[in-house]
């Protein structure tokens, strides 16, 4: 059971940070259709999580429910990868963190849609539709900023630079895993690594940007050992709960 909740975790995680990274853009995008957009993908990744959540709240059983595990962890309790904590930056650079977690999320989610664990199944294929218009959004904006102005193209281009350092991460199997992924419930991502890094090559040669030329990469979100962004990302999303406890509305 415990690794059935630390796999929701490494899943659910992800898309609970990147929409609170999303979140910070709301009233301040580049202009109003693409504010609205992000804004939208943000709410779509938190109905997203709660689904999860409300899951693993239910496994844990108690007085866990979802909000207590959305705002009660502490930081090395999420197993989230780094790429999706990191700062949002220009607007060049949040595109290049969503692109590369798209693409991943809609690979995990095509196949998690077949888990042997029929609510997991259920919430992958309601958020594929969801996914599919993030990576959508995201790749279009690479290649209009790659294959845009000199300006456009140097940003996207160290935006890119910047984040690949954490794109291995997203194909590191911690035990729970393994485990899951052994059990048919959870999903063996090392098996489409190339596919992905593949997609990527491709959609950044169309974009005229170059593929970074990196041998080191950075890991441990998963592990729950997070970048110094984390803890004030954190601050920020848990204040309210945590300074009024058990707070209703």
């Amino acid at each position: 059971m415990n690794n059935l909740v630390q796999y929701i975790y490494g899943v659910a995680d992800n898309a609970l940070i990147l929409g609170q990274r999303l979140g910070e853009w709301c009233g301040h995008g580049p202009n109003l259709e693409t504010d609205i957009a992000m804004t939208n993908m943000s709410l779509d990744l938190f109905g997203q999580v709660r689904s999860y959540y409300q899951y693993a709240a239910k496994l844990i059983g108690g007085n866990a429910n979802e909000d207590t595990v959305a705002f009660l962890r502490n930081e090395n309790q999420y197993r989230n990868v780094l790429l999706v904590e990191q700062p949002n930056n220009d607007f060049a650079f949040t595109v290049a963190r969503q692109y590369l977690f798209d693409e991943f999320h809609l690979m995990l989610l095509e196949q998690l849609q077949y888990s042997k664990d029929a609510t997991l199944s259920a919430i992958a294929k309601k958020s594929l539709k969801e996914v599919s218009y993030h990576r959508r959004f995201s790749s279009d904006w690479v290649k209009r900023l790659g294959d845009g102005t000199p300006e456009s193209h140097q940003r996207m281009q160290s935006g890119i630079d910047n984040l690949w350092t954490f794109t291995d991460e997203l194909f590191h199997m911690t035990d729970a895993d393994r485990e899951m992924a052994a059990q048919g419930i959870g999903v063996d991502v090392s098996q489409f690594k190339q596919d992905y890094y593949d997609k990527v090559a491709a959609l950044l040669e169309e974009a005229t940007l170059k593929v970074p030329d990196l041998k080191f990469f950075q890991k441990g979100g998963k592990m729950g050992i997070h970048t110094e962004h984390m803890g004030y990302l954190l601050a920020d999303m848990q204040y309210m709960q945590r300074a009024y406890p058990n707070m209703t509305w």
